[in-house]
């Protein structure tokens, strides 16, 4: 994961801006996938997304996560084609720049703001709970759930803000306790016969998914790969860009949809195909630490309970640093405050984006708190429903930029790569936002009709950021190091 740095004026043209930039060639695939996986949190993805996976649509449940990771590679074939040709820390909004032009860019990157802030801010407020229930299960400590929520608000941000070095660090020993656990627990019921329903396959059969919690299960599948922009956001600081960046995306995808598909199996052969459903629904938040205390032993439930919590954190390290890039990316491109594309002078790290993130969820919580809102059926649920949402828009956008960018530049002639595929993608992810507009209620568990005004955020930003370049008219979305 690490390596010598290089020197950025090596790679700076003379006609660049003289203010130090991200510092490129630190960065290889293995630490950039650590960074994604870090983002998706394989611990917290499956102890808080897979029950309510399993509750929604049953036994094929590792086959949806596995068609979950198909559309996404689907996706990435033109968008590792487009990566060859731009690198850029403002991933997807660059793309769409390059393909659709300044408007729909900008557009975009409002759309971009309000994802992963909505994400962020939902995800904080569900480690708050799981970090106190932590504490007094374990501890028997009565420590106020706010003050646990802002304290470790204010230690991630002083991480993204310090560099990549220290959180790639602390984002490898968390990442990797918890696969191992996970690990554990597969092998020991795989070759301990595979549990009650053995080790069958029919969580693989096709013909158990079209069920009638497919919409449902699907979005909270979709859900699992939200740091997946990680991937192009680094990539200023990766080594040789062209190589590491399609490396990075398959390597990702295919951890995930594997690493998960693999052990949402194991779960439900160990609990049984006829039970899974059932037990998924009474106790979401405690069965799979049952499983892992049946097969393995209490021990190994108590260090889930505890990983899960570490988890949350590595997660939002890593979509703090990757988002704090993308404001970095939009200042320096002119369509947010300059001072928000200035990197440190020594660390080269955007320092100020990342301090701005910090204290822009420090806001967003503080009024959700304030109002009394309940930090799982409210806060957590509403905010991770409408960043979900709005990613996908961000992705259907991206798939058609790629369409258009070949079909402009015509620099890349395979038909596969330049049109089949990202069309492909186009529609999956269309039926993707399609199940998610008519599964709204059901994805915030039966009280979507509030939270429902917030989707009107999405237009709204979204004209909003079409109309700002006509006020705002430097903008440079191809303001970059390299």
């Amino acid at each position: 994961m690490s390596s010598t740095h290089a020197n950025p004026s090596d790679d700076v043209s003379p006609t660049d801006s003289p203010r130090p930039g991200l510092r490129p060639g630190r960065l290889g695939a293995i630490a950039i996938i650590f960074f994604v996986v870090a983002a998706v949190a394989p611990m917290a993805a499956i102890v808080g997304a897979s029950p309510v996976v399993f509750s929604a649509n049953g036994i094929s449940a590792p086959l949806t996560y596995l068609v979950a990771a198909l559309l996404f590679t689907v996706f990435s074939v033109g968008y590792v084609a487009m990566s060859r040709h731009i690198t850029n820390a403002g991933g997807f909004v660059a793309y769409i720049a390059r393909g659709l032009g300044v408007r729909t860019a900008t557009a975009a990157a409002a759309l971009a703001v309000l994802t992963y802030t909505a994400l962020q801010a939902a995800l904080w407020s569900q480690f708050s709970v799981f970090a106190q229930q932590l504490i007094s299960d374990k501890l028997h400590v009565d420590v106020p759930r706010w003050i646990l929520l802002f304290g470790c608000l204010a230690i991630v941000t002083t991480l993204t803000v310090i560099g990549v070095d220290v959180s790639l660090k602390v984002l490898g020993a968390l990442v990797a306790l918890e696969i191992a656990a996970f690990v554990i627990l597969d092998v020991v019921v795989i070759f301990s016969g595979g549990g009650v329903s053995g080790n069958s396959l029919e969580g693989f059969n096709p013909a158990h998914l079209a069920g009638p919690g497919l919409g449902v299960a699907f979005l909270f599948c979709i859900t699992c790969f939200t740091g997946f922009e990680a991937t192009v956001v680094f990539s200023e600081e990766a080594k040789e860009p062209r190589r590491t960046i399609p490396r990075a995306v398959y390597g990702s995808i295919a951890f995930i949809g594997v690493f998960y598909a693999l052990t949402v199996w194991v779960i439900g052969n160990s609990v049984g195909g006829q039970a899974i459903q059932d037990t998924a629904t009474k106790d979401p938040a405690g069965f799979i630490f049952a499983v892992a205390d049946k097969e393995v032993g209490s021990w190994l439930s108590t260090a889930m309970q505890i990983l899960v919590v570490t988890s949350f954190l590595a997660m939002l390290i890593g979509v703090q640093n990757m988002f704090a890039r993308y404001l970095y990316a939009l200042g320096r491109a002119g369509v947010l405050p300059r001072q928000l594309g200035h990197a440190h002078p020594v660390r080269a790290t955007p320092a100020v984006a990342a301090a701005s993130v910090g204290i822009a969820l420090a806001v967003i919580l503080a009024v959700f708190e304030a109002a009394g809102a309940d930090p799982i059926t409210v806060t957590f649920s509403w905010l991770l429903s409408l960043g979900t949402v709005s990613l996908i828009v961000i992705l259907i956008l991206t798939s058609i930029s790629v369409v258009a960018f070949f079909a402009r530049t015509r620099i890349e002639t395979n038909v596969w790569k330049t049109k089949i595929a990202p069309v492909l993608a186009t529609l999956g992810f269309g039926l993707v936002i399609y199940l998610a507009l008519t599964n709204y209620g059901a994805l915030l568990g039966g009280d979507g009709s509030t939270a429902q005004w917030l989707l009107l955020l999405i237009p709204i930003l979204a004209l909003a950021g079409a109309l700002w370049p006509g006020v705002r008219r430097n903008i440079d979305y191809q303001a970059q190091l390299v």
